[in-house]
């Protein structure tokens, strides 16, 4: 393994492909490099499994049962535009291609998946990761969501649980008011049902750990920045 891809170490993976074989070989591989890896063999499974865990990365075969891999792409990208997606395939035609281009993929690899192939593209996970991962809240204030650290203007570390890191994650990447389902299916994760107060609860301590003013209630619609 190549001196950088030690990195990998901090993140987390979704593998989906329908052939064990296949499927066997690439998870053991990922096994070696990423701090957790979810396995699936149809798209449905992937699906649930991105929704409970939000993985950092996902790798997909296109052609599965359930859910194929443009449509597992589709689906996530409703949910989230910063997760990474890699998807693999035996097709080269336009219509493909076009749909990759379209879910802003960070790699599209046509079959066979050589270990050189997949490294290349987790290198570019990694590059893309590593400039996405921490952001400038307001003046002197940093959040680092990888390490789930709010960081003030007076150099105070400020530690997130995963639904303070969740939600604060969100509300940057959509970039305008997140409704309360959205919040739900994010935060929460596809087996966990929110309520209001659950909600509030978490907004409420998030804000500690905020400059004043910055989290915005949008009374009965859901939060903003």
């Amino acid at each position: 393994m190549k001196e950088e891809l030690e990195n990998l170490k901090k993140y987390t993976v979704l593998y989906a492909e329908d052939e064990k074989g296949t499927r066997e070989n690439i998870a053991e591989l990922l096994k070696m490099m990423f701090k957790k890896v979810y396995v699936a063999d149809n798209g449905d499974d992937a699906y649930e499994l991105y929704l409970q865990h939000m993985p950092d990365l996902v790798i997909t075969d296109v052609k599965m049962p359930g859910l194929d891999g443009i449509e597992l792409a589709k689906e996530i990208r409703k949910i989230s535009s910063s997760t990474q997606i890699i998807v693999i395939s035996a097709y080269t035609d336009v219509e493909y291609m076009l749909s990759a281009v379209e879910l802003s993929l960070i790699r599209y690899i046509v079959k066979p998946l050589t270990e050189t192939k997949l490294i290349r593209a987790l290198e570019i996970f990694l590059q893309n990761k590593e400039k996405r991962s921490v952001h400038q809240l307001a003046d002197g204030w940093i959040f680092d969501e990888d390490k789930h650290l709010i960081v003030d203007n007076e150099g105070n570390q400020h530690k997130l649980t995963k639904k303070e890191n969740r939600l604060l994650k969100l509300l940057i990447e959509k970039d305008r008011t997140v409704d309360y389902k959205e919040i739900e299916t994010y935060v929460w994760g596809y087996d966990n049902a929110m309520s209001q107060n659950a909600l509030r609860l978490l907004a409420k301590n998030l804000r500690k750990k905020l400059p004043e003013g910055l989290i915005q209630n949008i009374h009965a619609v859901g939060y903003r920045l």
